[in-house]
């Protein structure tokens, strides 16, 4: 584990993206709430919440910090010329005040948001592709600030 120690507190932050692709008629059944399991987009948004609480503990050398803000948005990004498939965007912000980022939480709750999405809506959708999972942009801390391009 690297030695913060020396390291100032600042305010940093985090926005991570995750994509599922998926068959529109399950697309159709998320957004009408008909999932048997119950709200996708609920559940998907409380397990990123949770997720970034406990990244310490699924990454062997990250630091745990105090997660002060964590916001969960989801965006359907469908393609009009294509009836076939619907692709959801999970984007996930984390904030904290600490001496270290928050990229792993905020990557990380993006996946668990995209993981919880299949397992909602798999047992009618075998087919669903996850990915990619990616940093989008952080600010804070001596490395300053980032944002990916393609975005």
């Amino acid at each position: 584990m690297v030695d913060v120690s020396a390291k100032d507190i600042t305010v940093r932050q985090a926005l991570a993206a995750g994509d599922v692709v998926m068959a529109a008629a399950t697309g159709e059944m998320i957004r009408a709430g008909g999932a048997k399991k119950g709200d996708v987009l609920g559940v998907a948004t409380l397990a990123a919440i949770q997720s970034t609480k406990l990244t310490a503990q699924l990454i062997p050398l990250c630091h745990a910090i105090p997660i002060e803000g964590v916001t969960v948005e989801f965006q359907w990004l469908d393609d009009e010329s294509s009836n076939e498939t619907s692709r959801l965007r999970c984007l996930v912000r984390v904030r904290t005040s600490a001496k270290t980022g928050v990229e792993m939480e905020a990557i990380t709750a993006a996946a668990i948001a995209c993981v919880t999405v299949y397992d909602m809506v798999k047992s009618v959708d075998q087919e669903i592709s996850i990915g990619p999972v990616r940093l989008v942009e952080k600010s804070g801390g001596k490395s300053g600030d980032f944002r990916r391009e393609s975005e």
